[in-house]
């Protein structure tokens, strides 16, 4: 019997499927630098990768888990806990963090998620066993929540968003975790519901994140009515679909200074346990907190 040499690490079969790999990676990077660029390109450049965090720095992260099911299609909450677990965040916004129809019930093991994160699950939930609000959920390492309100979002679909005004270690954030429609005038009018909540607060620093569902760069983007309010904005990074990402769909904005870098949690992990990639901002409250100072002045 001949032995079957087609598997073999120097077969022409092997050989020409390593060709077409490297190939095909090398267009997938030239598609995506593309792709970055036209999301750039209107809007103010924020690091890809994180810097080293100084001591009044935090990092808050968004993260769609979509339901906890995976790109292999299993539901396994615990690999979504394990990404968490990796992305060592201080604040966590979650999306699709319960059951759509239903109860509403959580989908993510809490003991479990402490346990391997050091986060806890801030109460947002009006049903008994839920975990967010329209999906939207939150999780703190250390401070506290003052006031959690919790926004319907107008528009074709059921959507919310989460006004959390928080008191951290570095200082008070108003954070905004949101989940938007997938048509544009939807969004629009959601965006400014969320500025409305927004300005009826006290002043300070302020970060909007999660999945905002805008593709458009450019002026065709409904994020541009957040320009008023937040200034330039960063450019969008590229997070969906997690196995080949070519669409800035998950986003973080914040107050003038607020921003130090941006950068998408891209491990192999995260590329198969939802259809999106987390991402991860890194904030300095206390420089935001001066610009707002300045700006009053």
């Amino acid at each position: 019997m001949s032995k079957d040499r087609s598997s073999s690490p120097d077969s022409p079969f092997v050989r020409r499927f390593r060709r077409t790999s490297d190939r095909l990676n090398d267009l997938k990077a030239r598609l995506q630098d593309r792709l970055l660029t036209i999301h750039r390109s209107d809007h103010l450049v924020v690091a890809q990768r994180g810097r080293p965090a100084e001591q009044h720095e935090l990092v808050v992260a968004s993260y769609n888990i979509h339901k906890c099911v995976g790109m292999d299609r299993r539901f396994d909450p615990m690999r979504i806990i394990h990404v968490i677990a990796e992305m060592d965040a201080d604040v966590v916004a979650i999306q699709e963090a319960d059951e759509r129809f239903g109860r509403r019930r959580g989908l993510l093991d809490l003991p479990a998620l402490e346990k391997h994160t050091g986060l806890r699950l801030l109460q947002a939930s009006l049903a008994e066993q839920g975990h967010g609000w329209h999906g939207n959920a939150l999780l703190l390492r250390k401070g506290r929540a003052r006031t959690v309100r919790r926004l319907a979002l107008p528009g074709a679909e059921p959507r919310g968003a989460l006004v959390a005004d928080l008191e951290l270690p570095s200082g008070e954030l108003r954070l905004v975790a949101a989940h938007l429609g997938l048509l544009r005038q939807s969004r629009r009018w959601q965006l400014r519901t969320i500025m409305d909540a927004i300005e009826e607060g006290p002043r300070m620093p302020t970060l909007l994140v999660g999945d905002l569902n805008e593709w458009r760069p450019g002026r065709r983007s409904s994020l541009h009515a957040l320009q008023p309010m937040f200034g330039r904005l960063p450019g969008g990074l590229l997070s969906f679909p997690s196995y080949f990402p070519v669409m800035a769909l998950d986003r973080a904005i914040g107050s003038p200074g607020l921003l130090t870098s941006l950068e998408v949690h891209d491990t192999p992990l995260a590329q198969i346990a939802s259809d999106h990639l987390p991402i991860k901002a890194h904030i300095d409250i206390e420089a935001a907190g001066r610009s707002l100072s300045g700006a009053a002045a």
